[in-house]
């Protein structure tokens, strides 16, 4: 998914005002140049991965110039690196950790900070600053790896009293990964156990009736407050039952209706709100800001995304889209927000 995004960012930046020098990250955690040949879309249902074949590269802390090297030869400079767009989701990625890489070797970079993107991948904290900037969350209960090993009987209990169904998550997960729908205990024990195979803090919710709503917000230049897009809804296609990772990945199963079809008092009251929570969490650049609007005509939070998916046909630049801003000319304000911002505190 990291690596899709990535390729669409490559397509659209323009080559004649910025020299692009890209930059792959393999499981094992080496940066390398990104190879002449590698993939970056789903082939024959395989997902792409990083080719290590390039020359590895360092980014030293304190300095701001990329340099490469090889075992036995001289490490090479590569030059300074005025911003990086960081297209990553999940752990070690969009959750501070890259953030906090990049302020300690000074160089700016593209969407949120360290804590904005820390709380924004934690489900449990970023809920708990929601709710203490007045914004409507659903009732859960958080798992923590002590609790579930040591007190199982209580967190079932408490799960309990959500009312059935529930849904089961890993509170740090990227792109849907790990979540699964239980019905009654049993399902519910082996979804938290599956939720763990990606993150020892779970969450469990309770279930909402509601359409998926969402809205991406986008820091404007200069002392401008941020801007939502306009609303648009999601529906699952493809015979998933919920919005997971194969319905948000691969190709025909999902849609996105922009604008959403909703009274024009409620879309606008959704962009507040979608404003509200990107400032709730201080956040820069970019985020997507989810949420169910359910039957009686309420609006609640679901999740804020700092680093939502990137591809030019993901829902966020898909609502910029929507609302006059391409996905090339997107990719080039954040670029400019990025350049615009110091390094270290803001």
């Amino acid at each position: 998914m990291s690596l899709m995004g990535a390729g669409s960012v490559l397509d659209a930046i323009d080559r004649s005002k910025y020299e692009v020098i890209p930059i792959g990250i393999a499981q094992d955690g080496r940066w390398v140049l990104a190879a002449s040949d590698q993939r970056f879309a789903i082939e024959s249902g395989e997902l792409p991965v990083v080719d290590t074949s390039g020359a590895a590269l360092a980014l030293p802390s304190g300095g701001s110039s990329l340099v490469a090297y090889d075992p036995g030869s001289i490490p090479v400079e590569l030059g300074s690196v005025d911003v990086v767009f960081p297209v990553m989701h999940g752990p070690f990625a969009e959750d501070g950790t890259i953030q906090g890489l990049l302020e300690m070797a000074g160089v700016r970079y593209v969407g949120s900070g360290v804590l904005a993107s820390a709380v924004g991948m934690d489900k449990a904290h970023m809920k708990t600053v929601m709710a203490a900037a007045g914004l409507p969350i659903g009732r859960h209960v958080v798992v923590r790896d002590r609790d579930w090993r040591l007190d199982r009987d209580r967190v079932l209990k408490e799960a309990e009293g959500l009312g059935w169904p529930v849904f089961v998550k890993p509170a740090r997960a990227g792109s849907s990964q790990g979540i699964s729908k239980a019905n009654d205990l049993g399902e519910l024990e082996a979804a938290v156990e599956f939720a763990r195979q990606h993150d020892p803090k779970v969450l469990i919710e309770a279930a909402i009736v509601g359409r998926e709503i969402e809205c991406a917000v986008l820091e404007s230049l200069g002392d401008e407050p941020a801007v939502a897009s306009r609303p648009g809804e999601v529906k699952v296609e493809g015979g998933q039952e919920f919005f997971d990772f194969e319905a948000k990945y691969y190709p025909d199963q999902m849609s996105l209706t922009v604008p959403a079809d909703l009274p024009e008092e409620t879309a606008e009251q959704l962009r507040a709100m979608a404003v509200r929570a990107f400032e709730a969490l201080d956040c820069e650049g970019l985020a997507r800001v989810d949420f169910f609007y359910t039957p009686e005509g309420r609006l609640v939070f679901n999740e804020i995304n700092t680093m939502p998916g990137f591809t030019s046909l993901s829902v966020a630049p898909q609502l910029w889209a929507a609302s006059g801003l391409d996905y090339p000319a997107l990719v080039d304000r954040l670029i400019q927000l990025a350049l615009s911002r110091s390094a270290g505190l803001r």
